[in-house]
C-alpha cells in the first residue's frame, strides 16, 4: 500500500529525524508506527545515521503489531526486521539474525541486557509510560545501557496516566535526567509537596503552584503532542451507564461483606495506600457481584451485572459488542452465561481471535484493559463497547476506548457503556474518571469515604 501521509504525519516524522532525543506524545489512531518507522527508513537508508534499531513494546504490540506496519507500506519494502518474543531458544535465533530492527516485548528487556552486546544505535520505547515506574527492572535495565545509545524515540498517548510524577522516570529513559533531575527525590523537592501520610510516612504528593506548566516547559524542546480531534475527522464518542440496583437480600449481604471487610483493617482505618487498594479491589469485585475468599474461592454476590449484559447483547441484535472485563471470576461468570444463552464469544487473546473480530464475525469479544489497552487496531470489527467492570487506570481506560474509537473507525459513532452498580465503589470511580483523576490519593479519598459509610 503506498504510504500518503497527513500533514501532522510529515511533522512528526521530521520530528523525529531531527531530534536525536524525542518524545512523541500523539493521541490513539493518529499512525505513531509508521510515523516512526517511516523516520526509522529515512535514518537508516538516507541519512545513514543509525545502523540498527530496537524496538521495545508490549507484547502483542511487538509481536503483531510493529511487522504488521512493515509489510503494509510499500515504502517500508526494504526494512529487515526480526522479533525476538516466544521461548528463550526463539528469542536467541531471532536476536542473532542480521537485520535493521529488534522487536523485543518490555518484559524480556532485563533478559536481552542481561546476555546480549548492547549495540543498538536507536532505541524506540513504544508507551513510554511502561517505564514510568524507576523502580522497576525494565527502567533500571534501560537506564543500564542508556549511555551507549545516541537516539532515543518514546511513543505514548498517555505520558502522565498516574499524574505528573510519572514523567521524572519516562524522562530520564530519554535524556538521562538533564530536564528534569537525575534523582527522583530531587524532582519531587521541587516539584511537589506532600499531600496524604501516615505519621512519617507518605503517600501521596501534591504538584505545587505553577508545577506543571514549568515542567512541561523544561520538556518542551524534545517532545510533541498532538490530539487525535485536531488532525482527524472523528466518530461521535458517546458514553452512557447502564445502572443496576441490588436487591434487599443483595444489598443485606453486600453490606455485610463490606462491613467486615472495613472492620477487619488495623484500627478499622484505611492507613496506607497499600489497604485503600486492596480494600478498593474487594469493593469493586463486589459491585460486579463476586468475590475471592482468603483461600482463593469465588462467593457469588448477585448476577446484576450479568442481567444487565444480556440485555445488552439483546439489544444489540446480532452487532458485534467488546465486553472488557477487571477480575478472573467475571470472565468466568460471564462466560457461563454466554454459553447458557448459546452466544458465541472469544476472548481476544490471538491472532485468530482478532482476525475474527475484525472481520466482523463475533458477536463478543472479550477483552482485559491490561492486554488490549496497547496497540490493537480493533476498530474494524464494530462500534460498542461495554464496560462490566470499571478500572481505576485512566491510562487503561483511554486505551481500551480506542481500540474502537481511532482513525479507521466506519461508524460515525462510537458507544461506550459502563454497567454500574448504584451505591457502590463503581460510581466512585467512574466520577474520578471523568475528572481524569485516578491517582492514588483519588482512590484512598474514595475508599475513606466508603469506610465512613460504614463507621459513621
Amino acid at each position: 500500500m503506498r504510504y500518503n501521509p497527513h500533514d501532522y504525519q510529515r511533522y512528526a516524522i521530521e520530528y523525529i529525524k531531527s531530534h536525536p532525543l524525542a518524545a512523541v506524545m500523539l493521541d490513539m489512531g493518529l499512525g505513531k508506527t509508521s510515523i516512526t518507522l517511516t523516520a526509522i527508513n529515512d535514518l537508516l537508508f538516507d541519512s545513514f545515521e543509525v545502523s540498527k534499531v530496537l524496538i521495545i513494546a508490549p507484547l502483542r504490540v511487538a509481536r503483531d503489531t510493529w511487522n504488521a506496519e512493515i509489510q503494509k507500506w510499500d515504502h517500508l519494502k526494504s526494512l529487515t526486521y526480526s522479533v525476538a518474543v516466544g521461548s528463550v531458544k526463539e528469542r536467541t535465533e531471532a536476536l542473532h539474525r542480521k537485520a535493521d530492527i529488534y522487536i523485543v516485548n518490555r518484559e524480556n528487556l532485563t533478559w536481552l541486557v542481561d546476555n546480549f552486546p548492547f549495540d543498538f544505535d536507536m532505541v524506540v520505547i513504544d508507551e513510554l509510560s511502561s517505564f514510568k515506574n524507576h523502580k522497576a527492572k525494565r527502567f533500571k535495565s534501560l537506564m543500564q545501557v542508556r549511555p551507549q545509545v545516541k537516539r532515543v524515540v518514546g511513543l505514548t498517548g498517555t505520558p502522565a496516566g498516574n499524574g505528573l510524577m510519572d514523567l521524572w522516570a519516562e524522562f530520564k529513559v530519554i535524556d538521562m535526567g538533564k530536564r528534569l533531575g537525575r534523582f527522583i527525590t530531587h524532582y519531587r523537592d521541587e516539584f511537589f509537596i506532600p499531600d496524604k501520610r501516615n505519621g512519617q510516612v507518605i503517600y501521596s504528593y501534591l504538584p505545587k503552584p505553577n508545577a506543571e506548566e514549568e515542567i512541561y516547559r523544561r520538556i518542551s524542546d524534545i517532545s510533541i503532542s498532538m490530539k487525535a480531534s485536531e488532525y482527524l475527522k472523528m466518530p461521535e464518542l458517546v458514553t452512557s451507564e447502564y445502572m443496576v440496583s441490588l436487591s434487599d437480600s443483595e444489598r443485606a449481604a453486600y453490606d455485610k461483606m463490606k462491613k467486615a471487610l472495613i472492620l477487619s483493617l488495623p484500627d478499622g482505618k484505611v492507613a496506607t495506600a497499600a489497604n485503600a487498594g486492596a480494600l478498593s479491589g474487594k469493593l469493586s469485585q463486589m459491585a460486579n457481584g463476586a468475590v475471592y475468599s482468603d483461600n482463593g474461592e469465588v462467593t457469588r454476590i448477585h448476577d446484576r451485572k450479568l442481567d444487565a449484559l444480556e440485555d445488552i447483547i439483546e439489544s444489540m441484535c446480532g452487532k458485534p459488542l467488546m465486553v472488557a472485563y477487571w477480575f478472573k471470576h467475571d470472565y468466568q461468570r460471564i462466560t457461563e452465561r454466554l454459553d447458557k444463552l448459546g452466544i458465541e464469544y472469544m476472548k481476544l487473546d490471538s491472532e485468530e481471535s482478532i482476525r475474527r473480530w475484525n472481520e466482523g464475525k463475533l458477536p463478543v469479544a472479550l477483552v482485559h484493559p491490561a492486554s488490549a489497552g496497547h496497540g490493537l487496531n480493533l476498530q474494524d470489527g464494530g462500534s460498542t463497547m461495554v464496560w462490566f467492570g470499571i478500572t481505576w487506570s485512566l491510562e487503561l481506560y483511554q486505551q481500551t476506548i480506542a481500540r474502537l474509537y481511532r482513525q479507521g473507525q466506519s461508524s460515525k459513532t462510537v458507544v461506550i457503556q459502563h454497567i454500574v452498580c448504584k451505591d457502590t465503589i463503581d460510581e466512585r470511580i467512574l466520577k474520578a474518571l471523568e475528572k481524569k483523576d485516578h491517582s492514588q490519593a483519588a482512590l484512598i479519598e474514595a475508599v475513606k469515604a466508603t469506610v465512613e459509610e460504614v463507621k459513621g
